[in-house]
């Protein structure tokens, strides 16, 4: 399994992902297709089989109709919304890419058809998150509920902890500021803030290290949530909630 990032747009990340054993080839919200052809130029041997959406804004979705007309292959998402999708991808649904399977999570809440893509092979783990999950942040709650989010985190909060992530955009030295914010004695994400400035792809992070440095994915421990609310009745997704506004407003 090969995985390559290419940069989009003026942040974004779309990802060419390569079975090595029957050298097919998907691409992960390819938003400028010409960028990702060209990507895939380097690997001669490789033919683009799908497409994986993860959800339906623009800045995902929106280059598949240009890609579709040059290459007329399955496009893959998670509502009719997704341009030029081709089928409709359930939660937990498995999609073969030659020797990969890569299996489909529903992760709703930034929009409600947010999809993650996890694949398992050998002794390798990935999972592209789109806008759901950010390198130590979390997108916005644009169809959603803290609610919706937090099952989404708790989807991928159950991956195992080598699991490479893979996110849409390159937020990740604003997103660290914003968690040294809330955590302020939190020496790893000052290890990854020191680690990120001098680094310009910040892509992949693991889960293992969204655990130790996304205050989205640790809002669930009590010595974090007290540090977000006062109200020790809270629920995880209220705490969640109010963590997300905070950020809004940082």
């Amino acid at each position: 399994m090969i995985i390559k990032p290419v940069p989009c747009l003026k942040d974004n990340y779309a990802y060419l992902l390569l079975d090595q054993k029957s050298k097919q080839a998907a691409v992960v919200d390819p938003v400028e297709p010409d960028h990702v052809l060209k990507a895939l130029e380097a690997y001669p041997d490789y033919k683009l089989c799908m497409i994986l959406t993860t959800h339906h804004h623009w800045d995902h979705a929106g280059g598949n109709p240009k890609l579709l007309k040059t290459h007329p292959v399955t496009c893959y998402g998670g509502s009719d919304q997704v341009d030029g999708v081709t089928h409709l991808v359930k939660d937990k649904e498995t999609i073969q890419l030659g020797d990969l399977t890569i299996k489909a999570l529903a992760t709703s809440g930034h929009t409600m058809d947010h999809m993650c893509y996890y694949i398992e092979h050998e002794q390798d783990r990935a999972v592209f998150t789109g806008d759901c999950l950010f390198s130590s942040g979390s997108g916005r709650m644009f169809e959603g509920s803290p609610d919706n989010m937090w099952h989404a985190m708790t989807q991928l909060l159950q991956l195992p902890e080598d699991t490479k992530v893979y996110f849409g955009h390159e937020y990740t030295v604003s997103n660290l500021k914003f968690a040294q914010h809330v955590e302020k004695d939190n020496q790893d994400i000052k290890d990854k803030m020191a680690w990120a400035q001098q680094t310009k792809c910040t892509t992949p992070s693991t889960i293992a290290n969204e655990k130790l440095t996304n205050p989205f994915l640790r809002v669930n421990l009590p010595e974090v949530a007290k540090l977000i609310t006062d109200d020790e009745n809270a629920s995880i997704s209220q705490v969640w909630g109010k963590l997300r506004k905070m950020k809004d407003n940082f």
